[in-house]
Order: C-alpha cells, then sequence, then structure tokens
C-alpha cells in the first residue's frame, strides 16, 4: 500500500541593500561589504511552515469475480510441478498478477472451498473443494480480502466449512488479509470485518442467495448470511455505515449462464445503496454482467457491479470465459468526510485453454490476449453462432454489452 509523504515548505527573506530585513524567528546575521568597505549587517530568516494536509484520502480497489477452481484447474497446477503430485497455481495466474499488486486493496470471491485437512480435493460433480496451495497462490498474487459467502459453501456440509474456517483462521494469522461470509455464531457475524487503509476505514459484508439445497444443521452455531434475509442485510449495512467510511457487499445473487440483471437483483441492489453500501460486488451468475452508479435520497451515490463474472475456471460456453477485473477508487473528503467511488476502471480478464482438454489453461487480461490465441482456444470445435464458439469477435461482443463504455479498461 503506497503513503503519502506531506512537503514541508521552506521560505527564505533576504533583503540585500542597506535596510534592515524583516523579522522572524531564529534570525541568522551575516555581513555585507558596501563599496566604500562599511559593513552592513544584513539577516536571513527561515521560517518553517506546517505541512498542508491532504484534501483528501484515496485508495485503489481492485474485485474479481468466481475463483471457480474446477478439476481441469487445478489438474492444470499439477502439471506444473516437477513430480505432478503437488499443486503451483502461480502460472496459471501470473498474467494477471501486476494488475493485482498494482491495488491498494484487492478482493476475490473464493468460489470453493479450502478444506485442508483429511478432506479430499475435488473439483467436480458440483462438490468442490480445493488444494491448501490455492490459498497461498492467492495471497501471493496480492489478494488481501477473501468472500466465502457462496452457494458451495456447504459443499462438504457443516464441517468441511468449520474446516475451511480453520484454515483462513491460520492464514490470517500468516497474513494481514480479511476473510468475510462464513462466521462461527451469531456473536461472530456481527463482528463486522473492518480495515483501515490510507485513512480510510472499510468495512466487509457478504450474503448469498443459494446454498445449492444445502442447509445449516439446528444443531450448529455457523452462521451464514442470506440474500433473502433482507432485515439482517439493511441491520448490517446500517451498523457498518456506523463505524467505516466505506461499506463494501458482496453479493452473491442472480441467475446463472446470462448477462440479464433479474429484476429482483436490481431491486435489491437500490435497496443496498439506500441503506448505505457504497460499492456491492456481484458474483455467481458466472457472466459478466453490466454496472452502474445508483443514486440515494440525498443525492449521494453507490456503484454495484451486478456480476463480476468468472476469474478463472474451467467451463465450456463462451460467455464464461470473459469476466471483469472492476477498479474503483473510494476517496473520502478530509472536510466534510464525505465518501465517493470514483474512477471506475474495467479490465476484462479471459480464461484460455488450447484444446478440448483444457490444455495450458491460464488467465490473460484483455491487453494480452490477440486473435491468434482466440483462434487456438478449445472453444472453437463448435460451429459459429453456439455457445461454445470463440474469436475476438465474441469476447468484443461480451464487452460492448457489459461493459459501459466510460468503464473500459482495455489498454
Amino acid at each position: 500500500m503506497q503513503s503519502r509523504h506531506s512537503v514541508i515548505g521552506i521560505s527564505l527573506f533576504a533583503l540585500m541593500s542597506f535596510g534592515i530585513c524583516s523579522c522572524g524567528k531564529k534570525p541568522q546575521e551575516s555581513s555585507l561589504q558596501t563599496m566604500d568597505n562599511t559593513a552592513v549587517t544584513t539577516t536571513v530568516t527561515t521560517v518553517a511552515t506546517e505541512p498542508p494536509l491532504p484534501q483528501e484520502h484515496v485508495v485503489h480497489m481492485l474485485a474479481v469475480g468466481d475463483n471457480l477452481v474446477q478439476k481441469y484447474v487445478y489438474r492444470r497446477a499439477q502439471e506444473c510441478t516437477a513430480d505432478g503430485t503437488s499443486y503451483y497455481f502461480q502460472p496459471l495466474y501470473e498474467r494477471v498478477k501486476p494488475i493485482i499488486q498494482s491495488a491498494d486493496v484487492a478482493i476475490i470471491n473464493q468460489e470453493t472451498l479450502i478444506c485442508g485437512g483429511e478432506y479430499e480435493v475435488s473439483g467436480s460433480n458440483y462438490i468442490f473443494n480445493s488444494p491448501t496451495q490455492l490459498g497461498e497462490c492467492m495471497v501471493d498474487l496480492g489478494f488481501d480480502v477473501f468472500t466465502i459467502c457462496n452457494n458451495h459453501m456447504l459443499d462438504k456440509s457443516v464441517d468441511g466449512l468449520e474446516s475451511s474456517l480453520n484454515y483462513w483462521d491460520e492464514m490470517m494469522a500468516k497474513y494481514p488479509i480479511l476473510v468475510v461470509g462464513g462466521y462461527r455464531n451469531e456473536e461472530d457475524q456481527n463482528n463486522i470485518r473492518v480495515q483501515e487503509v490510507n485513512g480510510i476505514k472499510i468495512a466487509y459484508l457478504a450474503y448469498t442467495e443459494s446454498l445449492n439445497e444445502h442447509s445449516v444443521p439446528e444443531s450448529s452455531t455457523i452462521r451464514i448470511g442470506r440474500i433473502s434475509d433482507e432485515e439482517l442485510i439493511e441491520r448490517q449495512i446500517r451498523q457498518a455505515k456506523t463505524i467505516a467510511d466505506a461499506v463494501i457487499v458482496s453479493a452473491h445473487w442472480g441467475k446463472e449462464d446470462t448477462d440479464e440483471v433479474q429484476p429482483n437483483v436490481k431491486e435489491l441492489a437500490e435497496k443496498m445503496i439506500g441503506w448505505g453500501a457504497d460499492v456491492i460486488l456481484g458474483t455467481h451468475p458466472h457472466t459478466a454482467q453490466t454496472m452502474e452508479y445508483i443514486e440515494r435520497e440525498d443525492g449521494s451515490m453507490g456503484f454495484v457491479f451486478y456480476s463480476l463474472g468468472n476469474f478463472i475456471s474451467a467451463q465450456t460456453d463462451n460467455f464464461n470465459m470473459v469476466g471483469e477485473m472492476g477498479g474503483f477508487d473510494l476517496v473520502k473528503d478530509t472536510e466534510s468526510g464525505k465518501l465517493s467511488v470514483l474512477n471506475i476502471q474495467c479490465t476484462p480478464v479471459i480464461t484460455h485453454y488450447d484444446t478440448a482438454m483444457f490444455g495450458n489453461l491460464s488467465l490473460y487480461p484483455y491487453a494480452e490476449y490477440g486473435a491468434w490465441l482466440a483462434e487456438r482456444h478449445g472453444l472453437p470445435y463448435a460451429p459459429m453462432g453456439t455457445a461454445k464458439a470463440f474469436g475476438m469477435d465474441v469476447i468484443q461482443n461480451i464487452i460492448e454489452k457489459n461493459i459501459p463504455e466510460p468503464y473500459r479498461k482495455l489498454e
């Protein structure tokens, strides 16, 4: 994270004449000889001014969508090791690492559980548990905040979720990261996570629409925020606004495999912004969706990314291949305390694999992708005009439909 530096101003006043100089603290006297060798004393005064107060605090944020580590994603990580038995994920993400590390705070939706312990690694049949090396890689990439509130939280039952919480507790003991969305009990859920960066306090909340028909047993103390619980959402957003300057909400909602924003999603987004959310990070559809400012009654505004789409995946439809890396600035006026969300810059990110068997699966920022890669993608085996067809024209259509022109960052 970058720090600001104050500048101390120095003023020098020297009257190199026959008069007496102006007054000031700690004057320094010196002699000047006139033409007739008469000594005239002059005074040089140094005045140290107070460092100017910054007019605003700024935090540059970056958010990405679903880190959907399916079987062929972690198999690719196995291929990157010497013996093929461990997992090395870094090569899959290395091209987007500079973008992540350029942010003061980077946020990711960790779609798959990371349980650790004796839980089997899995990535198919909609039951996910990723290798522990994945979390280490995500921290190495530069992610600071992990949201884990999604429809796969109970893939390994509530015991698996508790094991995952144990894993993240160990990670938070090692690294300065935050994990939000899964809570051990009601008290833990009401302990709103807040971080302070560059003079701005940022609160994080997370809710999911679905748990894939799983549920938390009545005997368990585990708590998960649900999209349907608007009373909880409103209370927590309003509370977060009293203890933080900015409130960021992760919302795992909507309909999968469509770039159309559902009416109930739009309605809840407006409510969340009205209650005090400053930024909403939508995930779950696995497709990029549009984004917009929403105005509150007092004229202030919040911003919503309806769906950031996938970060990485091994899915097989063209609309799953293009996600969004949403950049924005949180700006706090030091005099009024007003918080604004500015400078929206959304970079498309493409999941690439060479063949139908997901060879060389990895991520590319749009600026590093081109037609020669698109033509080799594992999707073009299907006829054009279908959801399996791929090419730069397909990518461009997705971008033009879902990332409004003022927010596109393509270079």
